[in-house]
């Protein structure tokens, strides 16, 4: 079976327009990586996540504002100086308390010297986020590189889907009808995706039409 049409709500948050969301943009991504193979034959991948404390849900709209900051900082980095192209994609998890938890999951091609010379160890990664947060604790960031040779989660594909999956789970917006409307309310008109360097503007993220979504 094959969807051919159908009218979206195109709300943020609505599960199946995420759902519809993140297909269309792992479609768009699989279009555009043959000429980036091509343009980077030998460039690698790597997976991050960039985390912080939880927030109150009626902070959370300043704690991304800081992050986004925090990121402008951290990509002028010189470790960061080898990343060739990336996405960045933001995710907004429910603590068992009702605070928020906001984090990036990143997508980075890198030079094939990324593992050769120069290379950053976790633990620097972490004092990297932690300065550009301007934060007077250690966050916890997670950095692997995509293998082909190991199972899904460490291939390309399981990163694109890690990448590009939904910004909050269904799960968490129907426990706390409170926090599901707050959150909705701290993030109006707040972008959760963005791209940098060969990857920029790959995915389109501001063209969303029906067809769009149904026709994937």
């Amino acid at each position: 079976l094959k969807l051919r049409g159908a009218q979206f709500c195109h709300v943020r948050h609505c599960p199946v327009c995420q759902w519809r969301r993140t297909l269309m943009w792992t479609a768009r991504f699989y279009q555009a990586l043959p000429s980036i193979i091509t343009s980077f034959p030998k460039s690698r991948w790597v997976f991050l996540t960039l985390t912080l404390r939880n927030c109150e849900i009626r902070d959370l709209r300043s704690t991304l504002e800081n992050m986004s900051k925090a990121w402008k900082r951290f990509i002028l980095r010189k470790e960061f100086s080898r990343v060739q192209g990336w996405i960045r994609t933001t995710e907004v998890t429910r603590g068992e308390d009702g605070s928020a938890h906001p984090h990036y999951h990143v997508l980075m091609m890198v030079s094939p010297s990324w593992f050769k010379t120069g290379y950053v160890k976790q633990s620097r990664w972490v004092e990297i986020w932690g300065e550009c947060l301007k934060v007077n604790y250690a966050p916890n960031v997670d950095i692997r590189a995509v293998n082909p040779s190991k199972k899904k989660n460490g291939t390309l594909e399981g990163a694109i889907a890690e990448t590009l999956k939904y910004s909050v789970k269904a799960a968490d917006m129907v426990k706390d009808d409170f926090w599901l409307l707050e959150l909705t309310r701290q993030v109006h008109k707040m972008r959760f995706m963005a791209s940098g360097g060969a990857l920029k503007n790959i995915l389109k993220a501001e063209q969303e039409t029906d067809t769009d979504l149904a026709l994937l």
